[in-house]
């Protein structure tokens, strides 16, 4: 009976102190895309992606009844840095869905003007970037004022306050409503009031921009996942740094391409207990109101419960000469860093020749057909020394000038029915980095549907008599970069050239700028009058060396550029769901698809290649 009257008096005041508004909640997973178009279509950085934001404590005066229901003490700031724009996971502070919804457009808007290494003033530079907005986009001052009025009216009384704490509100107010008529922020013993209308100081930080948790050093963004669950969430935590504990025992459990990059810098330890269970660990970090991290120097192989299962040297694919230096972009110098990665070309030597699976044999057999038609119409060749037929019309006039005594000669007098040719060359770029070991519903791993999708894209193109090759690459920091070679422009689809597309497997990472750069050389110098660069993958740029995050992205939409200068045509299909994030900033709006069931990969690239080219 008493825990019962606890709960119901637990409720009661808890529902008493709430001052949110569930009912009228809007996500950011609802508006994502919309903020997303809005932030870049106002001038944001291309290159950030937008996620969801931490909570964090605010520090500033609660309610006697906030105090009694414990409730109150956090709050999803929104702020940027170099990687993203984070905006709360979820607004409900307002008792209207529109007023929830229109505070992620006004904080993109807002976030559009600004730069992460701005070094104005938390306070003073909130009111230059609205000024900047409401003169920008007039369109905005209209939602902005709702937004003001709504947030002043939920904002404590400077009546009730003390004095430092009153006036400092009052400044606030002021500066809500009159953006620019303030220049300072006065002191005060507690900090005030979060203003959600603002952006506030990276990493997350107090409402008064003091204080706040440390950034961790790796991309905090990537999606854990196994092979039958996934724990994808997508709040960054704060963290602390930590002495590493004396009982040496840990886990680690991370997505296999991200093991280093977890590894090396935050060494996760669990204690006392070790849970492989994804739900229950889940349920533990959501109690956690920080996370702890540290440094011991220690290699974290010993720790990782799960072979990597690299091969050996004598067991791996031939290489082809010494490798092939390339340079690398960093787009925070903005100066390409020349001979900086070395491009490995590999080949599957000892590939055994194979025919095409029969699971494949009548997709294939289908697909051939509609290429097929696809083909420029075969046509007569005159006048032609050898050939199928003779040459009627030649050969008679060959013989009337000979009869009437004039010298002829006789070399050209056949015929020959030959297909055309269409101008064009394909060069596929295959991802085959270890992500791709990853399972699709527990049927097939991505590397097996990339296989097959390999199969029936050559099966296709070779019923066209398209000029066409296929690549992969993974990559072990920048050096060395490997490149398979599946099949060169010089070589025929055959049986050998399926043995290399069998043996294929996971490899590394995905340094996915360096890649296409000695992908796009290739097919540069492909006399054609229209060259394509098709990349197949399932994930971001990604390596150990920086190459995480920002860095990679940036890398890559400089190949690309660099691509489309040699007169290429980059297209990207993924199968990465939140492929939608970084795509539209590397290839554009139209210069990408996202396979959103990975089974049917195989099937529908030779049919997007077929609409690309036609």
């Amino acid at each position: 009976m008493e825990e019962h009257v606890g709960l119901v008096w637990d409720r009661l005041v808890t529902r008493a102190a709430e001052r949110r508004y569930p009912a009228a909640a809007v996500t950011l997973e609802q508006v994502s895309r919309t903020v997303g178009v809005l932030f870049r279509a106002l001038g944001g950085d291309g290159g950030l992606r937008v996620e969801a934001a931490n909570a964090t404590e605010h520090g500033a005066r609660r309610t006697w009844l906030q105090r009694l229901a414990g409730s109150n003490r956090e709050v999803e700031l929104s702020w940027r840095d170099e990687q993203a724009l984070r905006l709360p996971a979820v607004i409900e502070c307002f008792p209207e869905v529109e007023l929830n919804r229109d505070l992620y457009l006004w904080l993109a808007a807002l976030a559009s003007q600004d730069s992460a290494d701005a070094g104005a003033d938390w306070f003073v530079h909130n009111q230059r970037l609205t000024l900047g907005v409401l003169r920008d986009f007039p369109g905005m001052r209209a939602r902005f004022k709702r937004l003001v009025s709504a947030h002043i009216d939920q904002r404590p009384d400077p009546e009730r306050l003390p004095g430092d704490q009153a006036e400092r509100e009052r400044v606030i107010r002021a500066a809500l409503q009159h953006p620019g008529s303030r220049d300072r922020l006065p002191d005060a013993k507690r900090a005030p009031q979060p203003v959600v209308l603002w952006l506030h100081p990276a990493p997350p930080v107090t409402a008064d921009g003091t204080g706040g948790g440390a950034q961790d050093d790796g991309d905090a963004g990537e999606r854990q996942q196994d092979k039958s669950k996934e724990l994808d969430d997508q709040r960054r935590r704060p963290a602390e740094r930590t002495d590493m504990p004396e009982e040496d025992r840990g886990l680690i459990t991370v997505r296999m391409e991200n093991i280093f990059t977890w590894g090396e810098f935050v060494k996760v330890d669990r204690g006392a207990e070790e849970n492989e269970d994804l739900d229950e660990a889940a349920s533990a970090a959501e109690d956690m109101e920080k996370f702890s991290v540290t440094r011991d120097g220690k290699s974290v192989a010993s720790r990782l419960r799960f072979d990597l299962d690299l091969p050996a040297e004598s067991s791996d694919d031939q290489q082809i000469g010494a490798g092939i230096l390339l340079p690398e972009w960093d787009y925070k110098t903005q100066r390409l860093q020349p001979e900086h990665c070395r491009v490995q070309p590999m080949v599957a030597a000892d590939a055994e020749p194979c025919e095409l699976p029969v699971s494949l044999r009548h997709t294939a057999q289908r697909l051939r057909a509609q290429f097929q038609m696809l083909a420029p119409a075969r046509t007569w060749h005159s006048e032609q020394q050898e050939g199928s037929e003779i040459d009627l019309d030649a050969y008679l006039r060959y013989s009337s000038e000979r009869a009437a005594g004039q010298a002829v000669a006789g070399d050209r007098l056949y015929r020959d029915l030959r297909s055309g040719a269409r101008d064009l060359a394909c060069l596929l770029l295959a991802d085959l980095s270890l992500s791709t070991d990853a399972w699709v519903n527990d049927q097939a791993r991505i590397i097996d549907v990339i296989r097959d999708s390999l199969f029936l894209f050559a099966e296709s193109l070779a019923a066209t008599g398209d000029r066409f090759a296929m690549y992969g690459f993974s990559s072990r920091r920048r050096d060395p970069i490997r490149f398979h070679q599946l099949k060169t422009f010089d070589e025929s689809y055959n049986a050998r050239v399926r043995g290399r597309i069998h043996e294929i497997k996971p490899g590394y990472y995905t340094r996915m700028g360096t890649a296409i750069r000695h992908a796009s050389g290739l097919l540069a110098e492909q006399p054609a009058g229209r060259r394509l660069l098709l990349l197949l993958t399932d994930g971001k740029p990604n390596d150990l060396d920086k190459y995480e995050g920002r860095y990679g992205i940036e890398d890559t939409r400089y190949a690309l550029k660099q691509a489309r200068d040699l007169g290429l045509q980059p297209f990207c299909v993924t199968v990465d769901r939140q492929a939608g994030e970084y795509l539209p900033h590397l290839f554009g709006s139209g210069g990408y698809v996202v396979i959103h069931r990975p089974s049917q990969l195989p099937r529908e690239l030779p049919l997007l290649y077929a609409r690309l080219t036609a």
